[in-house]
């Protein structure tokens, strides 16, 4: 699967893609994709875990245990070399204390001290090879700076200046490669550097509508508060609670409406109606006034009114005795009242 990042609300996405039928038919479909967020946080996830100080500690104890093993591997292989010296040295003094007219033995001396030449040469190689390649030591200050890896590489890994690249980077140095497997879930199988592999079972990924979906805690506040208030005022007390919407994005007036509308919630007007509040003509015709006359006396507080949209009210029912008061509203006591 290759990967593709892309770039959506201003944040740097990731998506795995399998494009197999793509690359050897041209098509263009891809066969699987995997929206890549949730796997590459579990996998930062465990890169954290597994560089803690007690997994640095027992890394450092078998570092020490594996330099004690080389450091007696070394020793046997010198001995090795020493003891092909010794035959070589042997075979050269066998072949100096011979006869000069005995050729033929002197040859068959010849021949074996150049073997041992011969093979003490590949000892001596072989044991330089061999100790340029298992060269390993770690030193005090080495150590320090291992255990203080733990603690700096998850303040690193976490920083929010930590751009995608050099996560990738660090990565690099540490995971081989990660092979992703879909079934019921998402099987990543990870091959670290130096052999050792995990593999991590995560869910599949949810569809966009479940991803976008409002927290029914903010579903539960926006019905109990749609009791009191109209949908602008809701959106307003919902945003200063610092609550979200599905999409991480601060609530408005349309916000409010679309989720009182997919989850069938009552509007404020219906909670109201079903309270026996009244509209301006209804109490109007009631009280034998007019609309304009109902709206003055909400204004100056003869009445009480109910918003259920911005500029629209539902009034309570006053009762026939608010008939003598409203002759006594003028103009002026509008104006003085406020």
């Amino acid at each position: 699967m290759s990967v593709h990042y892309s770039h959506k609300y201003g944040r740097c996405t990731s998506e795995y893609l399998c494009q197999r039928e793509k690359i050897q038919q041209a098509r263009t479909t891809d066969c699987q994709r995997l929206p890549g967020a949730k796997i590459e946080q579990a996998i930062g996830e465990l890169i954290v875990n597994m560089l803690n100080a007690h997994n640095i500690d027992v890394a450092v104890a078998v570092r020490h245990e594996l330099q004690q093993r080389i450091t007696e591997a070394d020793r046997l292989r010198h001995q090795q070399v020493e003891r092909c010296r010794y035959e070589a040295d042997l075979a050269r003094r066998r072949y100096l204390k011979v006869d000069p007219d005995q050729r033929y033995v002197a040859e068959v001396l010849e021949a074996e001290w150049n073997e041992k030449l011969r093979a003490l040469d590949e000892a001596q190689a072989a044991y330089e090879q061999a100790k340029e390649r298992d060269t390993l030591s770690v030193d005090e200050e080495q150590t320090v700076a291992l255990a203080a890896l733990a603690e700096d590489f998850s303040l690193i890994w976490k920083s929010p200046s930590l751009s995608h690249r050099d996560r990738k980077r660090m990565i690099r140095l540490l995971i081989e490669d990660v092979t992703l497997v879909r079934s019921e879930t998402v099987s990543c199988h990870i091959r670290f550097k130096g052999g050792a592999c995990q593999t991590l079972e995560l869910p599949l990924p949810q569809p966009a509508t479940e991803l976008r979906k409002t927290d029914p805690e903010v579903v539960k506040a926006v019905d109990e508060l749609l009791d009191e208030h109209p949908d602008y005022k809701v959106a307003e007390i919902l945003n200063q609670r610092g609550l979200k919407s599905g999409a991480d994005l601060p609530f408005s007036l349309a916000h409010v409406t679309r989720l009182r509308m997919a989850y069938q919630l009552p509007t404020r007007r219906a909670r109201l109606r079903s309270q026996g509040k009244l509209t301006a003509p209804e109490l109007a015709g009631r009280l034998g006034v007019s609309c304009t006359k109902i709206h003055r006396c909400r204004k100056s507080g003869w009445l009480n009114a109910h918003e259920y949209n911005r500029g629209h009210y539902l009034f309570d029912d006053p009762g026939p005795d608010i008939v003598t008061l409203i002759p006594q509203l003028k103009p002026h006591a509008k104006l003085n009242r406020r």
